[in-house]
């Protein structure tokens, strides 16, 4: 087995831990270690036959997001609008609705019901402090009820409840009973706020990227070169006697002074710790489940549902598909549907053969757009919770009970182990702007050490 010895080791070739990577090679040897066979992790582009790429993993970038658009202007990629013109549609009680904005047109008591509600989550948001929700006031009674008893007791409409619910899943992609009403505010003020989350054009969902994200990933491989190294699943960390870390992976050994752990909370428990990890860090990563999504994308000749003055956008308690977007590339011919199998129904359908998922599918496409959606000439499905590496997304919820109890050692080095990914950041949590910000503060923290060490060495030389 080939032994490699840098001075800082990466788990993880997603974003976060490609990131990392570039922001240290200039001062440090440097090693990324990743399980499969490609980098990106949740970030992943699937072709089609005519050469359209689509994204099957994490695609949108919005205002506020600075370092995205930095990172995707350094890399020579550009983006362009998500289509948002037309009527969006809302599907309830076996009827189509057209609507404009965020909010469909209701029973107008339950639009006020649902307003009044929107109005008192964001207001709650507000006063929460991201690199610190623990710290609010109220936080240990929010974090010990779940955003679901919240929405039971403050929802005065069934229709509202349903409505707020249908939001939720597409934002966490689970239920709101997975959630503490704590985790649920602080995720909405860490990407400012839930009507951001929510929207479009201005929102989180405004832009694309052309080539895909899974491109920019493989752009900044290739800059790193053999730095990359990809099939090398660790197996485990050993701390050696003289303070390094052995990392013994499928074809090998690396030795590191510093190592940046750049992986989803579940994939980090699958790692053999020795000496183990503080007993708070492995029960904290027991209480970071990742979401639950399926994402499929039918490719059509056209985007048809646009002559009929329709966006692309659906929203629909009823499901399986609860919400659907115009995912058509600018500048190509193809219409391109994507809607969503999120929580609950991304569980069932997680067990269903992929015949069976992609008739359900259809069926709702066909349901809010016509028959005419439900022959596409392609259509293709990811299941995150079956993805060997991943098992989830669009990324881990903080169970209830888990802010108050380990939220402030989330960002907590362990010795010389450091935290990267989207679910270590404070601004964007479970974003790609999120792994970018995840990424400086773990570089600029291994940064920090090895000056430090270098430091001493200086000092014991003289």
């Amino acid at each position: 087995m080939a032994l490699d010895q840098v001075e800082v080791a990466i788990i993880g070739a997603g974003i976060s831990g490609l990131q990392s990577a570039r922001l240290l090679r200039n001062q440090y040897r440097v090693r990324v270690l990743e399980a499969r066979e490609r980098a990106g992790g949740r970030l992943c582009n699937h072709r089609f036959s005519n050469g359209d790429t689509v994204d099957v993993g994490g695609q949108w970038v919005g205002p506020g997001q600075a370092r995205m658009y930095r990172l995707i202007e350094e890399l020579g990629a550009s983006t362009w609008p998500l289509y948002d013109s037309g009527d969006n549609l809302l599907y309830l009680k076996e009827k189509l609705r057209r609507y404009r904005g965020t909010i469909p047109k209701i029973n107008p008591i339950a639009l006020v019901d649902l307003g009044i509600v929107m109005a008192r989550f964001e207001a709650m948001a507000k006063g929460i402090d991201p690199a610190a929700p623990w710290a609010h006031k109220n936080a240990q009674q929010w974090d010990a009820t779940t955003l679901a008893s919240w929405l039971q007791k403050n929802c005065r409409t069934r229709l509202a409840r349903e409505l707020f619910e249908v939001g939720i899943g597409a934002v966490f992609a689970g239920e709101a009973r997975d959630l503490s009403l704590l985790h649920a505010l602080f995720y909405a003020r860490s990407g400012n706020s839930l009507d951001t989350l929510l929207a479009v054009t201005g929102g989180a969902q405004q832009d694309r990227v052309h080539g895909g994200t899974a491109g920019l990933c493989e752009r900044m491989a290739a800059e790193l070169g053999a730095a990359v190294q990809l099939n090398a699943a660790v197996e485990a960390v050993e701390q050696l006697p003289d303070g390094r870390l052995r990392l013994r992976h499928q074809s090998g050994s690396v030795v590191c002074e510093r190592l940046i752990v750049a992986l989803p909370p579940n994939q980090a428990l699958r790692i053999q710790f020795e000496p183990a990890l503080p007993a708070w860090r492995d029960q904290l990563l027991q209480r970071m489940p990742a979401g639950a999504c399926i994402k499929c994308i039918a490719r059509y000749d056209k985007p048809f549902w646009r002559e009929d003055g329709l966006s692309g956008q659906v929203a629909s308690p009823a499901g399986p598909v609860r919400v659907t977007f115009d995912n058509s590339e600018a500048g190509r011919e193809s219409g391109l549907l994507m809607g969503f199998l999120e929580g609950d129904v991304a569980r069932y359908y997680s067990g269903d053969s992929a015949e069976e998922r992609r008739a359900a599918v259809l069926d709702c496409f066909a349901r809010y757009f016509g028959e005419r959606a439900r022959a596409p000439l392609e259509y293709v499905d990811k299941d995150w919770s079956s993805e060997a590496w991943t098992r989830g997304c669009y990324a881990a919820h903080l169970a209830p009970g888990t802010w108050t109890s380990y939220g402030q050692r989330l960002r907590q080095p362990n010795g010389p182990i450091h935290w990267a990914g989207t679910e270590f950041a404070v601004q964007w949590f479970g974003y790609m702007e999120g792994a970018l910000e995840a990424a400086e503060r773990a570089a600029a923290e291994v940064s920090a050490a090895l000056a430090q060490t270098r430091g001493r060495l200086e000092l014991v030389r003289q």
